[in-house]
């Protein structure tokens, strides 16, 4: 009986190395306790296009691909009005578009409260993709929109 779990768990022990060495190392958002985030992160789905997600080590944070092409992170500071960021709408949820670090994108809900952002690697997978997917899509949702684009644009490609 021992002679046959000796293997078992040789073979468990290498399967949970195996998945602890794919975890992204991300430091949780400020308000990532809030409740709001909890509902948010239960909708993420398992993949964005053809990016599977990874696990994360932090709170109310998602990855996807290998490398990592797109971050997901509930809690962030809820931005307020800008001048220098666009602002765009997408399946319903408005975003501030950052581009300054290009081919990354960070885009932050706009007029939500917790706010969350997404980092997108543009030369790994489209943004447009990212934000159209239905289950990052359904999960900001939850959260009430007390706030939106005066002059909404559409995102860049």
């Amino acid at each position: 009986m021992l002679r046959r779990l000796v293997p078992v768990a040789g073979v468990l022990t290498l399967l949970m190395l195996t998945a602890c060495s794919s975890t992204v190392a991300l430091k949780p958002e400020p308000d990532s306790n809030n409740p709001a985030c909890a509902e948010v992160t239960v909708r993420l789905p398992d993949a964005v296009g053809e990016l599977s997600r990874r696990w994360t080590d932090a709170q109310a944070t998602a990855a996807y691909g290998d490398p990592t092409a797109v971050i997901v992170a509930c809690g962030v500071e809820v931005p307020g009005p800008t001048a220098t960021l666009q602002c765009v709408t997408l399946d319903g949820i408005d975003w501030l578009v950052d581009d300054s670090q290009a081919p990354k994108m960070r885009m932050t809900t706009y007029g939500r409260n917790p706010a969350v952002q997404v980092f997108v690697d543009t030369k790994l997978v489209g943004a447009n993709e990212v934000l159209s997917n239905t289950g990052l899509v359904s999960g900001i949702r939850t959260i009430k929109a007390t706030g939106q684009c005066t002059a909404p644009a559409e995102l860049p490609k």
